[in-house]
């Protein structure tokens, strides 16, 4: 039996995501924005929380962790480099640690840029990815802790994931994600077509996640950096991918 992901509104824009192995009973909360979503979900699957996966030390990502701690003893992993800022963590973990989360073990990539120990959970098995917030649909996360070469790097790492992995993130921007990619990759067809796709699911008040790896590396411009298309747009011909990276970047601060 597969695993089961509930994904759900928190706070304002953010994702609240539990993962369930029905094979054990262990059920973890990706992040925790805020207690009283998670605990309405948890209930109405009759779930009982286990662990609790921090992806990096932001409140908006926190600030439901120990409430939920407190009610369900959950375990909760977060990333080592930030644990003084990590409510309740129990378990830190960084690069190339391996966690194990009910019948199914759990690959920690470390991916600073967005804060300098964020890190991204990877179950293999499954081909998922949760991502926090270094890769969203049709972007990534503001640079507010690490450096661009950095972030660039990190993404690079997540780009490299089997295509067929299923990514979630830690907020709903897609449609000004979308909106900006097309300023920067006009001529994209697949993007062209997933804008309009885009625009149709936020209409009608649905998530535009998850997303997958392949999708992302067709159509983000962020993971398409070394794209000639883009850097001619970008007047960035001889520039290196990275370099472009951090215009874009740079850009869509602006936007």
């Amino acid at each position: 039996m597969t695993i089961e992901i509930e994904q759900f509104g928190c706070l304002s824009d953010n994702f609240g995501v539990l993962v369930h192995d029905p094979k054990t009973g262990a059920t973890a909360a990706i992040d925790a924005p805020e207690a009283g979503p998670i605990e309405r979900v948890l209930a109405a699957r009759g779930w009982v929380l286990t662990d609790i996966l921090v992806t990096h030390h932001h409140h908006d990502h926190v600030g439901g962790v120990m409430a939920l701690k407190d009610r369900y003893g959950a375990r909760v992993v977060g990333p080592r480099s930030e644990a003084d800022r990590i409510p309740g963590i129990t378990l830190a973990v960084g690069e190339g640690d391996t966690l194990t989360f009910g019948s199914f073990k759990v690959d920690i990539l470390a991916t600073p840029g967005h804060t300098l120990g964020h890190i991204v959970f990877v179950i293999p098995e499954e081909k998922v990815a949760f991502c926090g917030d270094t890769l969203f649909a049709l972007g990534c996360g503001r640079v507010f802790e690490g450096t661009t070469d950095q972030m660039w790097g990190s993404l690079s790492k997540l780009a490299a994931l089997p295509p067929e992995t299923s990514v979630y993130c830690g907020h709903e921007y897609t449609l000004s994600n979308a909106r900006f990619a097309m300023t920067v990759d006009p001529d994209n067809a697949a993007l062209a077509t997933r804008t309009r796709q885009i625009e149709r699911l936020r209409s009608e008040g649905r998530p535009t996640l998850p997303t997958t790896i392949a999708l992302e590396c067709a159509t983000n411009p962020f993971l398409r950096a070394g794209d000639a298309a883009i850097k001619q747009v970008l007047g960035m011909n001889d520039a290196t991918p990275a370099e472009v990276f951090a215009e874009l970047r740079l850009r869509k601060n602006k936007a």
